[in-house]
């Protein structure tokens, strides 16, 4: 809720820095007539358009609230961490990073044959970690028995070394290495 606010305040004082550097733009390569400014300005000082004055009061101080919320929140130390798995022990609690996760999931299935370029992403289900690895296999090996051991490897090794359940490793083969093969010529 509070990202949302943030969000809205930021983009109203986005659109009034830029109006009001819109206006400085233009009153400073004149294109707004002299009498006209000089027109608003004692108009401003005279009080004899009230709703003037109560106009720029309020949209200043507005602007000047979202100022201060901005310099607080640019200052204040940010209580968000990375994503991650907690659990408690009873010598306390353990927090596991979404990124310790991940890599060792790529660790794991690094260490199969035939599988190159490795991509990783953890997401925590219900039932326990679900990892999504993106793969480039050799072309050599067959793919079903390539993903069977990526599989399991990676499920063995995240359990063995987080003590959390693994729910589902999935295997994305997104294309094979391309090997060029050149002849040898001789002369």
């Amino acid at each position: 809720m509070i990202r949302m606010l943030d969000k809205l305040l930021l983009f109203l004082y986005s659109l009034a820095i830029g109006v009001a550097a819109a206006i400085a733009f233009c009153a400073g390569v004149y294109w707004f007539p002299e009498e006209w400014l000089g027109n608003l300005v004692h108009n401003l000082y005279s009080g004899d358009m009230r709703w003037l004055q109560l106009t720029v009061v309020t949209v200043a101080a507005v602007v000047f609230l979202i100022s201060l919320r901005f310099f607080y929140v640019s200052l204040r130390r940010s209580n968000a961490s990375a994503p991650s798995i907690d659990q408690r022990t009873e010598f306390g609690d353990i927090r596991i990073s979404l990124d310790t996760v991940e890599n060792l999931a790529l660790k794991a299935a690094a260490r199969q044959r035939g599988v190159k370029d490795l991509k990783a992403r953890i997401r925590i289900g219900e039932s326990g970690i679900e990892v999504s690895l993106r793969a480039i296999a050799d072309g050599e090996s067959s793919i079903p028995t390539l993903t069977e051991d990526i599989q399991r490897a990676v499920k063995s090794h995240v359990e063995e070394i987080t003590g959390i359940p693994v729910a589902n490793v999935s295997v994305f083969v997104a294309n094979i290495i391309q090997t060029a093969n050149f002849k040898s010529r001789v002369e």
